[in-house]
């Protein structure tokens, strides 16, 4: 059952206001006890993200200790994050989405060839935008951090239902314009987002859209 709580937070005191556009990806260092929001702008767009410890990058997000710890396929406020060593790494805090998919993945050139058809394999993925960063960005390259770092990420403001024969559909979100989800990190966390550039399902409305990415500091 998903939870909603809104923040108390307010934006004027935020340290970190960035906005990732449609199909970039971002990557940044969140601090213990940090607050980090994820805000949809326009609705109905799909963030891809994965989790790493700053100390270790060979810990990272474990979706099926995740799924596990949890008892659920969907996160929402009061859901931890857990490692591949079975630590938690973020709890989320705030939400004013409700679901949050933990199973579609990320698409992928391979994917987009082998649902849709064999033209939409040039297609921008997150998986193009995940080692985009991870040979780009210098949170990653000053880890030594490679394509073997990509592992089973979040999806946020995703919609994957699971069908009664355990298939996964992708259907129209439920998100809007404004809504977000905050967690708070319970370690150092590397956080690595690809912003979906996907165009050939509803997870993105068939229009991706820019979010907004937010840091507070521990004291707010």
């Amino acid at each position: 059952m998903s939870t909603l709580i809104e923040s108390s937070l307010r934006l004027e005191d935020a340290i970190l206001s960035e906005v990732c556009l449609a199909g970039d990806p971002w990557m940044g260092t969140v601090k213990a006890g940090q607050i980090f929001r994820i805000l949809d702008l326009e609705g109905n767009q799909a963030v891809d993200t994965l989790f790493y410890s700053a100390d270790d990058t060979s810990e990272r997000y474990s979706a099926a200790d995740t799924i596990a710890r949890n008892g659920q396929l969907y996160l929402s406020a009061g859901s931890k994050l857990y490692s591949s060593e079975g630590r938690v790494m973020l709890t989320i805090v705030a939400d004013t989405c409700g679901r949050h998919d933990t199973l579609g993945g990320a698409c992928s050139a391979e994917s987009n060839t082998t649902r849709y058809a064999l033209g939409k394999r040039p297609m921008h993925s997150c998986r193009d935008s995940f080692m985009w960063a991870l040979c780009h960005c210098e949170e990653a390259t000053s880890r030594g951090m490679s394509k073997r770092d990509i592992a089973p990420n979040i999806n946020f403001f995703m919609n994957v239902p699971v069908t009664p024969e355990g298939e996964l559909c992708f259907a129209d979100g439920i998100s809007g314009a404004g809504k977000y989800v905050e967690l708070r990190a319970e370690m150092d966390v590397v956080v690595l987002i690809s912003n979906c550039p996907q165009l050939n399902n509803p997870c993105n409305a068939y229009n991706p859209t820019p979010v907004q990415l937010l840091v507070w500091d521990a004291a707010h």
